[in-house]
């Protein structure tokens, strides 16, 4: 296990958790069906072929030949999006669990394991964004069918679902990033710790980026890349306020900075962005602050409904 400065740095910068994470809320049972939603029959839909499944509780679904773990809380409304959350590394659907539920109030609410976390299986190899959002796009052709579906996700989930919307806008109707890792991450810490960095920056900087070479429980290749126009969509970004980099006092503050401009970067994804700063929060807003990160995604998910 990293020391616990590696542990705080590493999750800044790519959000793998090392660690015991918070005791969330426990998923509702799959028995717990609602008898007013539709059904399978009812929900298909002849044209598109995408069946929503308004399951409630936790199960395994079949994408692309792979067992997928996924979680939905709450009632689909009507012309409401579905709101799916999306974990940062070395995470999964229990992290997210307490915001799913407190979410599930007002809309229809899921997360999923990707492949290499929680509950689902393992990828077959290296896995690539690609990829990932072809797991992304099963999942939703299940939980939402052909509703709007809002993203929200923290850390490697935001940017996933940040290099995911600008491909499918045609689904994808708001964002919530929240402390989304930024899209030029290697080259900012390539920049920020110089190879000839000794002791735990020289650590830090070489775990960093064989992470995002890959080396990750999801097998997932991190390049950078440039932030792509996703519409007019709604998009919220969420950065945290506090700093907690100061065990590397040479290169933590470059690192801040960096991030906070990779934040900043990420309002290019619609003319309709907007920044908050969760001044009293870590990495984990979605904890440390959680009525920062519910109202965001209340505010995009409303902006969002059709028919308004």
């Amino acid at each position: 296990m990293l020391r616990t400065f590696k542990a705080s740095a590493v999750a800044a910068l790519c959000c793998t958790v090392v660690g015991v994470g918070i005791a969330g809320a426990p998923a509702a049972s799959a028995e717990e069906w609602d008898p007013f939603a539709k059904t399978d029959a009812e929900s298909w839909d002849p044209f598109t072929g995408h069946r929503a499944d308004p399951f409630v509780g936790t199960k395994k679904i079949r994408v692309r030949g792979k067992k997928v773990n996924v979680s939905c809380s709450g009632r689909q409304g009507r012309g409401k999006p579905v709101v799916v959350l999306l974990h940062g590394a070395g995470d999964g659907v229990d992290k997210l669990a307490a915001l799913q539920k407190t979410l599930s109030g007002r809309n229809r609410v899921c997360s999923y394991d990707r492949l290499g976390a929680g509950a689902s299986d393992q990828p077959d190899g290296p896995q690539s964004f690609t990829s990932t959002g072809k797991i992304l796009s099963g999942v939703l052709d299940r939980i939402a069918g052909d509703s709007p579906v809002v993203l929200a996700g923290h850390s490697l989930g935001g940017l996933i679902a940040a290099r995911y919307a600008p491909e499918h806008r045609d689904r994808v109707k708001g964002l919530v990033l929240m402390d989304a890792t930024p899209a030029t991450m290697t080259a900012d810490i390539k920049k920020a710790i110089p190879a000839s960095a000794e002791g735990p920056a020289a650590e830090l900087r070489a775990q960093n980026l064989a992470i995002f070479a890959g080396q990750n429980p999801e097998k997932l290749v991190i390049p950078d890349g440039r932030v792509r126009s996703a519409g007019r969509i709604p998009v919220e970004v969420l950065k945290h306020g506090k700093q907690y980099l100061a065990a590397i006092p040479t290169y933590g503050p470059k690192l801040e900075r960096a991030w906070s401009a990779g934040q900043r970067a990420w309002l290019k994804l619609s003319t309709r962005s907007r920044l908050t700063t969760a001044t009293k929060s870590e990495h984990y807003i979605y904890v440390d602050q959680p009525e920062v990160a519910v109202k965001a995604i209340q505010r995009v998910a409303a902006q969002a409904t059709r028919h308004r």
